[in-house]
């Protein structure tokens, strides 16, 4: 997908104050803390489409809508996720400025998710 240069530059100062993760370190994370959020943050089409096994689904378009309601803990680890690491970067920056303390975005989003051959749910 192409990226307007504007859109980028929103996204690399968003991903200045948001700490990327990889997959594998994503993976480890939700062994280790069985607490721990897996956001999707993609459109309901590309969710029905396929998605990380376990994730919640909370769009970009409302997650600060529906954030506190779905995990009211502020100190819980979330982790987002989008179609390449772009849109999760924003949320993430959003949620921080909401006072969510431990967010983290997954580098490479659902594409590098499918690469490494992640557990997938459909539907």
């Amino acid at each position: 997908m192409h990226h307007s240069p504007t859109f980028l530059k929103l996204v690399d100062d968003a991903k200045t104050r948001v700490r990327e993760v990889t997959v594998d370190e994503t993976l480890a994370r939700l062994k280790a803390n069985q607490g721990a959020k897996l956001i999707d943050t993609r459109e309901d089409n590309e969710w029905h489409a396929g998605h990380a096994a376990g994730a919640l689904h909370i769009g970009k378009g409302i997650i600060e809508r529906d954030i506190e309601a779905r995990v009211p803990d502020k100190a819980a680890e979330i982790i987002l996720y989008c179609g390449g690491g772009f849109r999760s970067a924003l949320a993430g920056d959003v949620l921080q400025q909401m006072g969510y303390t431990n967010v983290t975005s997954m580098a490479g989003g659902w594409r590098a998710w499918n690469e490494l051959g992640a557990p997938v749910e459909r539907g």
